[in-house]
């Protein structure tokens, strides 16, 4: 289970405040008390996804945007904090929920940046 505290809460709040989703997500992190998971599943089932499992749904998700997520401009716009750059980057190159971005980057950053691009990196 990742768990995001308060404090984390706030900073991305911060760094998110220009995206309504992005809050939208963060209320529903904190309203689930920093459970990743469960706030993602939740997010999933309003945006009318059918989430298959309740345990690792999220990482399965964030594995399927992979190739974007890892992508050099994205991954240095993670590394360097710059989050609604990544959020931008994912609206318009995905088809992924606007509101399930913002839990797909959390997790990612929870992940590590370099761990989550790891397996990508080796197929290459």
């Amino acid at each position: 289970m990742i768990t995001v505290t308060f404090e984390e809460i706030a900073q991305y709040r911060s760094e998110l405040s220009a995206s309504p989703e992005a809050l939208r997500a963060l209320d529903m992190i904190e309203d689930c008390e920093g459970d990743l998971e469960d706030a993602a599943i939740t997010l999933a089932l309003q945006a009318r996804q059918e989430p298959d499992t309740s345990e690792r749904w999220l990482e399965g998700l964030a594995k399927r945007w992979r190739a974007v997520l890892c992508q050099a401009d994205i991954r240095a716009s993670l590394a360097a904090g710059t989050l609604q750059d990544v959020l931008r980057s994912l609206s318009q190159e995905t088809d992924l929920p606007p509101i399930l971005a913002t839990p797909v980057i959390i997790y990612v950053l929870k992940a590590g940046i370099e761990d989550f691009c790891k397996p990508l990196e080796e197929k290459l």
